[in-house]
Formats: structure tokens, sequence, C-alpha cells
């Protein structure tokens, strides 16, 4: 297995201690200690810790990295925010050469077949962020890459039906677009993003109440 493949992984079960409650806000992301935990080197538990600090859910406290909690209000911020920016980029993005488009789709049509030649979060990123550019403003770009990352933890290991749902919506979106419906490219943008965000709401309810009743 590569050492990227290692380091996915870990990530993934990482990130499910801390949904799951194993890891609580404020306990230390330790690499040895979680090494040891999930019999694997350190090498790659430590660059799954550098990940998941870069995408927010853990922050620099004296000597070490502790977790922090991304909870339903935050959840709501983040998604408030994409909704303004990025319903706006998808009317903008009418403009992008044909071409462009049609790259997009392609990628997003092997992750619907599923036919194993695309990373799924590689295509999400390629799609966010082309439409995001659209805008012409770096400082967009890069708030929206933020806002994404943020809400990255839930991934295809956390909400495992919406993934394959969010495909063909970024599909329908690119339809749009390359039909030149910008007006029809936002409110699908729109409907996405609410169908993501409800179902990362979702999701945490249903830790919550596991965690009440254990």
């Amino acid at each position: 297995m590569s050492s990227q493949s290692l380091s996915a992984g870990a990530r993934t079960r990482i990130i499910a201690m801390i949904l799951e409650g194993e890891l609580k806000p404020g306990d230390a992301l330790q690499a040895e200690k979680l090494a040891q935990q999930l019999g694997m080197s350190r090498t790659p538990v430590r660059e799954a810790i550098r990940r998941i600090e870069s995408e927010g859910l853990a922050e620099q406290q004296g000597r070490f990295l502790r977790v922090r909690a991304l909870g339903p209000a935050e959840v709501e911020e983040i998604f408030f925010l994409r909704l303004q920016l990025e319903t706006r980029a998808a009317r903008a993005a009418v403009a992008l050469p044909r071409a462009q488009l049609e790259g997009l789709a392609t990628r997003v049509g092997r992750l619907i077949a599923d036919d194993g030649t695309e990373d799924l979060w590689q295509v999400d990123d390629a799609f966010h962020g082309t439409l995001a550019g659209a805008l012409g403003n770096r400082t967009i770009s890069t708030v929206l890459e933020g806002l994404r990352r943020r809400s990255s933890m839930f991934d295809s290991a956390q909400v495992p039906g919406r993934y394959g749902a969010g495909s063909l919506e970024h599909m329908a979106i690119l339809e749009a677009l390359m039909r030149g419906d910008g007006a029809a490219a936002s409110d699908r943008m729109a409907t996405h993003l609410c169908n993501a965000r409800d179902a990362i709401l979702a999701r945490l309810g249903e830790l919550d109440r596991r965690k009440t009743a254990s």
C-alpha cells in the first residue's frame, strides 16, 4: 500500500474516533500514541494529523495539537457562506470555455460510472475550484477552499450515500452550464449545497444520539 493510501486510511480512522467521541474536544493528537492504537507506523499518522489540522479539526494548544469539534452551528455557518458565494460562482461559470466544462463532465462521469480511474476528492476539488475561479476573485476562491476543507471530514466513509448523489448533482450543474443556462446552474448549486449540509447535520445528529445512548 502506498504512503498516501496509508495516510488516508489513518485520517479516516482518526476522524471516526473524533466523531464517535473516542477522541474528545481538547484531547491531544499524539502521533506515537495514535500509531500504537491504529497498529500503524508513525509517518502516515503524522501526515494524517497534519491534514486534520489543515481541515480545522485540530488546533495548536501549547505543545500539542488538540481536537477541535465541528458542531451543527458551525456547519450551518459554513454552508451559509458557501451558498452565498458558490451560487454566484455557478452563474458566472457559464462564461467558462466549453472544453473546460466538458473536461469536468468527463471526470464526473467516470465517478458516476465508478470505474476506479478518478479520486472522489480530487474531482470534487476540481469541480468546486473551477467554478469558484469563474468569479475572477482569488480571495473568494481561497475562502471557499478553506470552507470546503472544514467540512471535508464528512467524506464517503462518514456519509456514504451522499457522494454518489453529489456526483449526479455536479453533472446536472455542468449540463446546465453547457446549455448556457447560468440561472439553472445557480439553482442546482443551491440544491446541491443544501443537500450536503442536511446530510452532514443528519450525521451529526445520529452521532450525538449514539453518544447520549451509550
